[in-house]
Protein backbone atom coordinates (compact mmCIF):
# COMPACT_ATOMS: atom_id res chain seq x y z
CA UNK A 1 0.00 0.00 0.00
CA UNK A 2 1.14 3.80 -0.44
CA UNK A 3 3.12 4.91 1.99
CA UNK A 4 2.70 1.77 4.49
CA UNK A 5 4.93 -1.01 4.39
CA UNK A 6 5.48 -4.50 2.40
CA UNK A 7 5.02 -7.76 4.21
CA UNK A 8 7.64 -9.79 3.46
CA UNK A 9 8.71 -8.45 0.36
CA UNK A 10 6.66 -11.44 -0.85
CA UNK A 11 8.14 -14.98 -1.02
CA UNK A 12 11.37 -15.49 -3.15
CA UNK A 13 9.76 -18.61 -4.33
CA UNK A 14 6.25 -19.40 -5.43
CA UNK A 15 4.63 -22.56 -3.42
CA UNK A 16 5.47 -24.54 -7.20
CA UNK A 17 8.50 -23.15 -7.02
CA UNK A 18 9.94 -23.78 -3.72
CA UNK A 19 9.03 -27.73 -4.64
CA UNK A 20 10.78 -27.74 -7.47
CA UNK A 21 13.99 -26.05 -6.12
CA UNK A 22 14.06 -28.34 -2.86
CA UNK A 23 13.62 -31.41 -4.88
CA UNK A 24 16.83 -33.65 -5.62
CA UNK A 25 18.24 -33.44 -9.66
CA UNK A 26 16.01 -31.67 -11.89
CA UNK A 27 17.97 -29.52 -12.56
CA UNK A 28 16.28 -27.75 -15.22
CA UNK A 29 13.85 -27.02 -12.86
CA UNK A 30 15.71 -25.77 -10.66
CA UNK A 31 16.95 -22.72 -12.72
CA UNK A 32 13.76 -22.38 -14.06
CA UNK A 33 12.06 -21.82 -10.65
CA UNK A 34 14.83 -19.77 -9.21
CA UNK A 35 15.38 -17.32 -12.78
CA UNK A 36 11.21 -16.58 -12.32
CA UNK A 37 12.20 -16.06 -9.15
CA UNK A 38 14.99 -13.59 -9.39
CA UNK A 39 12.79 -11.72 -12.27
CA UNK A 40 9.88 -11.17 -9.77
CA UNK A 41 12.12 -9.43 -7.09
CA UNK A 42 13.63 -6.67 -9.88
CA UNK A 43 10.16 -6.15 -10.81
CA UNK A 44 9.39 -5.82 -7.00
CA UNK A 45 12.68 -3.54 -6.58
CA UNK A 46 11.05 -1.21 -9.23
CA UNK A 47 7.83 -0.89 -7.47
CA UNK A 48 9.40 -0.25 -3.86
CA UNK A 49 9.55 3.25 -4.52
CA UNK A 50 5.76 3.91 -2.70
CA UNK A 51 6.85 2.18 0.23
CA UNK A 52 8.50 3.50 3.83
CA UNK A 53 9.29 -0.06 5.24
CA UNK A 54 10.78 -2.92 3.45
CA UNK A 55 10.04 -6.23 5.74
CA UNK A 56 12.81 -9.23 4.72
CA UNK A 57 12.33 -12.76 5.93
CA UNK A 58 15.93 -14.31 5.99
CA UNK A 59 17.46 -13.05 3.10
CA UNK A 60 15.71 -11.39 -0.36
CA UNK A 61 17.88 -13.77 -2.95
CA UNK A 62 18.79 -16.89 -1.33
CA UNK A 63 22.72 -16.92 -3.89
CA UNK A 64 24.72 -15.03 -3.66
CA UNK A 65 25.59 -11.11 -2.05
CA UNK A 66 22.84 -9.02 -0.59
CA UNK A 67 22.53 -6.80 -3.56
CA UNK A 68 18.87 -5.92 -3.60
CA UNK A 69 19.35 -5.24 0.31
CA UNK A 70 22.11 -2.50 -0.28
CA UNK A 71 20.03 -1.40 -3.11
CA UNK A 72 16.95 -0.99 -0.79
CA UNK A 73 18.95 0.11 2.32
CA UNK A 74 21.65 2.58 0.88
CA UNK A 75 20.91 3.39 -2.51
CA UNK A 76 16.90 3.80 -1.90
CA UNK A 77 16.92 4.53 1.99
CA UNK A 78 14.09 2.25 2.72
CA UNK A 79 14.39 1.04 6.12
CA UNK A 80 14.43 -2.49 6.44
CA UNK A 81 12.61 -4.68 9.15
CA UNK A 82 14.92 -8.11 8.89
CA UNK A 83 13.34 -11.22 10.20
CA UNK A 84 15.26 -14.49 10.84
CA UNK A 85 14.24 -17.91 12.72
CA UNK A 86 17.73 -19.80 12.01
CA UNK A 87 21.19 -19.47 12.29
CA UNK A 88 21.62 -19.14 8.89
CA UNK A 89 24.63 -17.30 8.83
CA UNK A 90 25.84 -20.80 9.26
CA UNK A 91 25.01 -24.51 7.76
CA UNK A 92 24.17 -27.89 8.99
CA UNK A 93 25.82 -29.45 5.81
CA UNK A 94 29.20 -31.24 6.52
CA UNK A 95 31.55 -31.30 3.54
CA UNK A 96 30.06 -28.48 1.68
CA UNK A 97 32.20 -27.62 -1.29
CA UNK A 98 33.71 -24.05 -1.78
CA UNK A 99 31.49 -23.55 -4.78
CA UNK A 100 28.34 -23.55 -2.69
CA UNK A 101 29.74 -21.77 0.30
CA UNK A 102 30.28 -19.00 -2.27
CA UNK A 103 27.05 -18.70 -3.84
CA UNK A 104 25.50 -18.73 -0.65
CA UNK A 105 27.09 -16.19 0.70
CA UNK A 106 25.95 -16.98 4.25
CA UNK A 107 27.73 -13.40 5.36
CA UNK A 108 25.54 -11.55 3.68
CA UNK A 109 23.66 -11.95 6.94
CA UNK A 110 25.77 -9.66 9.06
CA UNK A 111 25.50 -7.20 6.51
CA UNK A 112 22.20 -6.99 6.11
CA UNK A 113 21.56 -7.13 10.01
CA UNK A 114 23.98 -3.47 9.93
CA UNK A 115 22.16 -1.90 7.60
CA UNK A 116 18.63 -3.07 9.41
CA UNK A 117 16.16 -0.06 10.30
CA UNK A 118 14.58 -3.05 13.17
CA UNK A 119 15.75 -6.75 13.21
CA UNK A 120 13.56 -9.51 14.54
CA UNK A 121 14.73 -13.06 15.82
CA UNK A 122 13.25 -15.90 16.72
CA UNK A 123 14.81 -16.24 19.71
CA UNK A 124 17.87 -14.87 22.10
CA UNK A 125 20.71 -17.03 20.48
CA UNK A 126 19.91 -15.31 16.98
CA UNK A 127 19.25 -11.97 18.61
CA UNK A 128 22.88 -12.13 19.89
CA UNK A 129 23.96 -12.57 16.98
CA UNK A 130 22.42 -10.00 15.29
CA UNK A 131 23.75 -7.58 18.09
CA UNK A 132 27.25 -7.61 17.17
CA UNK A 133 25.71 -5.62 14.02
CA UNK A 134 22.90 -3.75 15.59
CA UNK A 135 21.73 -2.69 18.61
CA UNK A 136 17.50 -2.55 17.83
CA UNK A 137 17.02 -6.07 17.80
CA UNK A 138 13.93 -7.49 19.11
CA UNK A 139 13.14 -11.00 19.92
CA UNK A 140 9.67 -11.82 18.89
CA UNK A 141 9.16 -16.06 19.01
CA UNK A 142 8.14 -18.22 16.20
CA UNK A 143 4.26 -18.23 16.60
CA UNK A 144 1.11 -20.22 16.04
CA UNK A 145 -2.12 -19.23 14.91
CA UNK A 146 -4.15 -21.15 17.88
CA UNK A 147 -7.87 -19.58 17.12
CA UNK A 148 -8.04 -20.53 12.95
CA UNK A 149 -5.30 -22.90 12.36
CA UNK A 150 -3.88 -25.28 14.93
CA UNK A 151 -7.08 -26.47 17.09
CA UNK A 152 -6.91 -30.00 18.59
CA UNK A 153 -9.34 -32.63 17.36
CA UNK A 154 -11.49 -34.58 19.35
CA UNK A 155 -8.83 -37.07 21.36
CA UNK A 156 -9.15 -40.95 20.45
CA UNK A 157 -9.98 -43.24 23.01
CA UNK A 158 -7.58 -44.25 25.29
CA UNK A 159 -7.54 -47.79 24.38
CA UNK A 160 -6.69 -46.73 20.74
CA UNK A 161 -3.24 -47.82 18.83
CA UNK A 162 -0.79 -45.19 19.94
CA UNK A 163 0.65 -43.28 17.42
CA UNK A 164 4.39 -41.59 17.69
CA UNK A 165 5.33 -38.63 15.17
CA UNK A 166 7.13 -36.22 13.71
CA UNK A 167 6.84 -33.90 11.22
CA UNK A 168 9.31 -31.77 9.14
CA UNK A 169 11.60 -31.02 6.03
CA UNK A 170 13.80 -33.56 4.41
CA UNK A 171 16.88 -31.62 5.64
CA UNK A 172 16.31 -32.57 9.12
CA UNK A 173 14.83 -36.10 8.87
CA UNK A 174 18.55 -37.36 9.63
CA UNK A 175 17.68 -35.84 12.96
CA UNK A 176 15.54 -39.16 13.44
CA UNK A 177 18.81 -41.58 12.93
CA UNK A 178 19.89 -40.51 16.18
CA UNK A 179 17.29 -42.11 18.12
CA UNK A 180 16.74 -44.53 15.80
CA UNK A 181 18.17 -47.65 18.06
CA UNK A 182 15.52 -46.30 20.95
CA UNK A 183 12.69 -45.92 18.19
CA UNK A 184 13.38 -49.64 17.16
CA UNK A 185 13.28 -50.71 21.09
CA UNK A 186 10.11 -49.22 21.54
CA UNK A 187 8.92 -50.66 18.84
CA UNK A 188 9.97 -54.07 19.65
CA UNK A 189 8.60 -53.83 23.54
CA UNK A 190 5.20 -52.35 22.28
CA UNK A 191 4.30 -53.92 18.41
CA UNK A 192 1.30 -52.22 18.35
CA UNK A 193 2.54 -48.44 18.29
CA UNK A 194 2.58 -46.93 14.92
CA UNK A 195 5.39 -44.27 14.00
CA UNK A 196 3.92 -41.64 11.34
CA UNK A 197 6.01 -39.57 9.56
CA UNK A 198 5.17 -36.58 7.71
CA UNK A 199 7.55 -35.07 5.36
CA UNK A 200 8.05 -34.13 1.83
CA UNK A 201 10.17 -36.88 1.40
CA UNK A 202 9.91 -40.90 3.01
CA UNK A 203 12.90 -41.38 5.22
CA UNK A 204 12.22 -45.34 4.50
CA UNK A 205 13.50 -46.23 8.34
CA UNK A 206 14.01 -49.41 9.00
CA UNK A 207 10.67 -49.50 11.55
CA UNK A 208 8.22 -52.04 10.71
CA UNK A 209 5.21 -50.03 11.32
CA UNK A 210 6.21 -46.87 10.06
CA UNK A 211 3.53 -44.85 8.50
CA UNK A 212 4.67 -42.17 5.91
CA UNK A 213 2.25 -38.87 4.82
CA UNK A 214 3.67 -36.65 2.39
CA UNK A 215 3.74 -32.89 3.72
CA UNK A 216 0.98 -31.26 2.13
CA UNK A 217 -0.88 -28.09 3.03
CA UNK A 218 -4.77 -29.36 2.72
CA UNK A 219 -4.05 -31.91 5.18
CA UNK A 220 -0.89 -30.35 7.29
CA UNK A 221 -3.64 -30.13 10.57
CA UNK A 222 -5.52 -33.32 10.13
CA UNK A 223 -2.62 -35.14 9.91
CA UNK A 224 -0.79 -33.74 12.96
CA UNK A 225 -3.91 -34.74 14.82
CA UNK A 226 -3.76 -38.36 14.44
CA UNK A 227 -0.58 -38.07 16.57
CA UNK A 228 -0.56 -39.12 20.32
CA UNK A 229 3.52 -37.72 21.27
CA UNK A 230 5.04 -36.04 19.19
CA UNK A 231 9.12 -36.11 18.88
CA UNK A 232 11.76 -33.49 18.35
CA UNK A 233 15.27 -35.57 18.47
CA UNK A 234 18.12 -32.68 17.68
CA UNK A 235 21.72 -32.69 17.93
CA UNK A 236 23.36 -30.05 20.01
CA UNK A 237 25.73 -27.75 17.92
CA UNK A 238 25.92 -24.23 16.48
CA UNK A 239 23.07 -24.80 13.79
CA UNK A 240 20.56 -26.31 16.21
CA UNK A 241 21.08 -24.08 19.00
CA UNK A 242 19.56 -21.49 16.89
CA UNK A 243 16.12 -23.39 15.85
CA UNK A 244 12.60 -21.89 17.17
CA UNK A 245 11.11 -25.24 18.30
CA UNK A 246 8.50 -24.99 15.83
CA UNK A 247 7.92 -28.62 15.65
CA UNK A 248 7.54 -28.90 19.43
CA UNK A 249 4.94 -25.47 18.92
CA UNK A 250 3.06 -27.37 16.76
CA UNK A 251 2.59 -30.35 18.95
CA UNK A 252 1.54 -28.44 21.95
CA UNK A 253 -0.80 -26.29 19.78
CA UNK A 254 -2.04 -29.69 18.88
CA UNK A 255 -2.43 -30.73 22.83
CA UNK A 256 -0.08 -33.46 21.70
CA UNK A 257 2.69 -33.98 24.32
CA UNK A 258 6.35 -33.00 23.11
CA UNK A 259 9.06 -35.43 23.76
CA UNK A 260 12.41 -33.25 22.35
CA UNK A 261 16.19 -32.75 22.72
CA UNK A 262 16.51 -29.84 25.52
CA UNK A 263 18.93 -28.05 22.67
CA UNK A 264 17.80 -23.81 22.35
CA UNK A 265 15.04 -22.57 22.69
CA UNK A 266 13.42 -26.01 23.54
CA UNK A 267 14.61 -25.57 27.11
CA UNK A 268 12.23 -22.25 27.24
CA UNK A 269 9.26 -23.58 25.39
CA UNK A 270 8.69 -27.22 27.36
CA UNK A 271 9.16 -27.97 30.78
CA UNK A 272 10.61 -31.00 31.62
CA UNK A 273 7.30 -33.21 33.17
CA UNK A 274 4.75 -30.46 32.40
CA UNK A 275 4.20 -29.93 28.52
CA UNK A 276 6.58 -32.71 27.67
CA UNK A 277 10.16 -34.38 28.30
CA UNK A 278 13.30 -33.64 27.46
CA UNK A 279 15.74 -36.31 26.42
CA UNK A 280 19.88 -35.85 26.09
CA UNK A 281 20.01 -39.99 26.30
CA UNK A 282 18.99 -43.42 24.15
CA UNK A 283 17.73 -44.35 27.72
CA UNK A 284 15.52 -40.93 28.51
CA UNK A 285 13.87 -41.94 25.12
CA UNK A 286 13.10 -45.19 26.17
CA UNK A 287 11.90 -43.94 29.55
CA UNK A 288 10.06 -41.26 29.04
CA UNK A 289 8.28 -42.62 25.37
CA UNK A 290 7.22 -45.74 27.55
CA UNK A 291 5.55 -43.47 30.35
CA UNK A 292 3.29 -41.75 27.66
CA UNK A 293 2.32 -44.86 25.51
CA UNK A 294 1.36 -46.51 29.10
CA UNK A 295 -0.04 -43.61 30.77
CA UNK A 296 -3.16 -41.79 28.59
CA UNK A 297 -3.91 -39.57 31.41
CA UNK A 298 -0.75 -37.99 31.62
CA UNK A 299 -0.91 -37.07 27.77
CA UNK A 300 -3.89 -35.50 28.27
CA UNK A 301 -2.78 -33.55 30.96
CA UNK A 302 0.72 -32.75 29.28
CA UNK A 303 -1.29 -31.88 26.13
CA UNK A 304 -3.62 -29.50 27.62
CA UNK A 305 -0.91 -27.41 29.44
CA UNK A 306 0.95 -27.89 26.27
CA UNK A 307 -1.90 -26.00 24.12
CA UNK A 308 -2.41 -23.29 27.26
CA UNK A 309 1.14 -22.20 26.82
CA UNK A 310 1.10 -22.17 23.18
CA UNK A 311 -1.98 -19.68 23.51
CA UNK A 312 -0.33 -17.72 25.88
CA UNK A 313 3.11 -17.41 24.69
CA UNK A 314 3.72 -18.45 21.13
CA UNK A 315 0.20 -17.81 19.56
CA UNK A 316 -0.31 -15.31 16.82
CA UNK A 317 -2.82 -13.21 19.42
CA UNK A 318 -0.67 -13.01 22.25
CA UNK A 319 2.41 -11.54 20.00
CA UNK A 320 0.41 -9.22 17.84
CA UNK A 321 1.63 -6.03 19.85
CA UNK A 322 4.79 -7.09 19.60
CA UNK A 323 5.30 -7.86 15.85
CA UNK A 324 2.81 -4.39 14.95
CA UNK A 325 5.44 -2.49 17.51
CA UNK A 326 8.18 -2.91 14.78
CA UNK A 327 6.89 -0.96 12.23
CA UNK A 328 5.85 2.11 14.22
Amino acid sequence: MQNGFLPDVRPFFTEKAYFAFCQSGNLLSKIHAITLSYVRRVILLLQSSSYDLIFIHREATPLGPPILEYVFAKILKKKIIYDFDDAIWLTDKTGESTFIRIIRWRSKVGAICKWSHQISCGNAYLGEYARKFNSNVSIIPTTIDTLLVHLPPKRKSITGKITIGWTGSHSTLKYLQNILPALQSIEKKYPEIDFLIIADEDPKLPLRNQLFLPWRKETEISDLGTMDVGIMPLPDDPWTRGKCGFKALQYMAMAIPAVVSPVGVNRKIIRHGREGYWCETENDWLVYLEDLILHAEKRSEMGKRGRQKVVDHYSVASNADNFLSLFQ
